[in-house]
């Protein structure tokens, strides 16, 4: 899975620990994605949870590629160091679409955002 490692993923730190079609585990520093007030930016949150979101609805689809369609977070408290950890689970498997719930902890297992995806399920490898 070396497409889990580029671009923004690696930018941002984040790294897939634990992955089967029921759960997908992800992982992100706070530091390097910190917002002024010197808290985890909320649109690192997105990424998190995108990243880990995204590698769930793709195990779900039988080869088939996916692509986010709609996000959807929820910030629910701030941290300033650490990691933050995100647990992605589905929620709907369709023929077209999947949506997965994830929610993402500090390191004291406090919920710190839960967001949700939906993935559409496409027929075919988009640019093939």
């Amino acid at each position: 899975m070396a497409e889990l490692d580029e671009q923004l993923n690696e930018k941002m730190g984040i790294e897939v620990t634990d992955w089967n079609p029921d759960r997908v585990v992800a992982t992100m520093p706070v530091k390097g994605n910190r917002q002024p007030y010197g808290l985890l930016h909320g649109g690192a949150n997105a990424v998190l949870a995108e990243a880990a979101g995204s590698v769930c609805a793709a195990l779900q689809s039988d080869g088939k590629p996916t692509v986010g369609l709609e996000l959807s977070c929820t910030h629910h408290r701030g941290v300033r160091e650490g990691i933050v950890t995100a647990v992605a689970t589905p929620v709907h498997v369709g023929r077209t679409t999947v949506t997965v719930e994830i929610v993402l902890t500090d390191e004291q297992d406090r919920r710190t955002c839960t967001a949700r995806l939906t993935c559409m399920v496409l027929q075919t490898v988009p640019g093939s």
